[in-house]
């Protein structure tokens, strides 16, 4: 019993750790630098970030164990529906160890939007990933527009100005 309250524990202090929010400038990508294209395995097949050349993407890096990922995906589920038609593409990119965690995840809170899935975390090294979940806004040239680490209530309406920002611009 004793060990298992440890694991919890450990769990736990590690996921307030990398679900922290940081602040200051910590990414290796800066607005208006081109993000890099990736290929991961989703849940329909191959995800192909230059697939979605033309269209505004939003890439959320996320994973089971992170509470605001979890209250995340409502939000993304919303911006998914409501700027389909105008261009948006949401990618959201697991960084469990085990796909298995992240289908579970799903089953329980389903995303209506694509999941692909980064279980050697390849791709969050390249976009200097620092926290969980952390975002990147993506405009239809290829280049960086945003990047946002955490997710909170109070983050939503300032997020969707920057989604709305971007889909509405000159193509």
């Amino acid at each position: 019993m004793e060990e298992l309250k440890r694991k919890k524990l450990k769990v736990f202090l590690l996921s307030m750790f990398f679900c922290i929010s940081f602040t200051g400038n910590m990414y290796a990508l800066d607005p208006g630098s081109k993000a890099p294209d990736f290929e991961l395995q989703g849940e329909q097949g191959p995800v192909k970030l230059s697939s979605t050349a033309g269209s505004v993407v939003y890439v959320d890096f996320w994973a089971s164990w992170c509470g605001p990922c979890r209250q995340s995906f409502s939000w993304m589920n919303a911006m998914q529906e409501k700027y389909r038609s105008q261009g948006l593409k949401i990618i959201g990119v697991n960084l469990d160890g085990k796909n298995e965690d992240a289908r579970k995840f799903l089953s329980q809170i389903p995303a209506h939007f694509t999941v692909a899935f980064d279980s050697k975390g390849v791709t969050p090294k390249i976009y200097g990933v620092k926290g969980m979940p952390t975002s990147f806004l993506i405009g239809r040239d290829g280049k960086v527009i945003f990047q946002h680490l955490g997710f909170k209530e109070a983050d939503r309406e300032n997020l969707e100005k920057q989604i709305k920002a971007a889909v509405e611009a000159k193509k």
